[in-house]
């Protein structure tokens, strides 16, 4: 099953997509976004506070099942949403879109979801997007990575402290490399092939973007 959760960060910044997930979940104000596009979510999840009166009444007249929170609570509505999108479907592969282009904390909260321990069981079921930017995270363990299509630069940003990085196939190539506090390995690049990528510690976030 495939889900795509809707934020309330600028909508010019979204990604193409196709209208053919299984779900359609939006977060707050990126239920408007979407009703604005014409696409009718499946369920609306958030505490509804970047909504005005006519605009709130605009997403809970057209959306067929609303969650609303309060708006003081632990979780920020993107957590909320991942959390609810588990517990009713845990076997999906879910992209975040609206996740950028906002409030610089939303942002850092969004990409810090893969840190969580509640999300680790689902980490590599989770994906951002934006317009230039892919995001996914590896837990410890080899992997290979694909080149996405009209990406050109590749990341390894260490949401975590790393033990044994190591890194082939790429530009600029690491062995069993320690970081002791996050850092953002940036600009490196693919060669021919699958990037591949090992670790026995952490967690780090893959991020393939684009100039635009």
């Amino acid at each position: 099953m495939n889900v795509l959760l809707v934020a309330g960060g600028d909508s010019s910044h979204w990604p193409a997509f196709s209208n053919t997930y299984d779900k359609i979940i939006g977060i707050d104000r990126g239920n408007l976004f979407l009703l604005r596009q014409g696409i009718i979510p499946d369920l609306a999840i958030g505490d509804f506070d970047s909504l005005n009166t006519l605009e709130k009444k605009e997403v809970f007249s057209q959306v067929p099942e609303i969650l609303s929170a309060p708006a003081e609570k632990d979780d920020t509505d993107t957590q909320l949403a991942l959390v609810t999108t588990f517990e009713r479907f845990p076997a999906a592969d879910v992209t975040i879109i609206g996740a950028t282009g906002g409030r610089l904390d939303h942002l850092l909260a969004n990409i810090w979801l893969g840190v969580e321990p509640r999300f680790s069981p689902f980490l590599s079921q989770i994906r951002l997007e934006d317009q230039g930017n892919s995001v996914r995270y590896l837990a410890p363990g080899h992997h290979a990575i694909e080149k996405e299509t009209d990406m050109k630069y590749l990341a390894f940003c260490c949401l975590t402290p790393i033990k044994k990085l190591t890194l082939k196939n790429v530009k600029y190539e690491l062995v069993e490399t320690d970081f002791l506090q996050p850092t953002s390995l940036a600009s490196n690049e693919f060669l021919m092939g699958k990037a591949n990528i090992s670790f026995s510690e952490g967690v780090i976030a893959v991020i393939q973007s684009r100039d635009i």
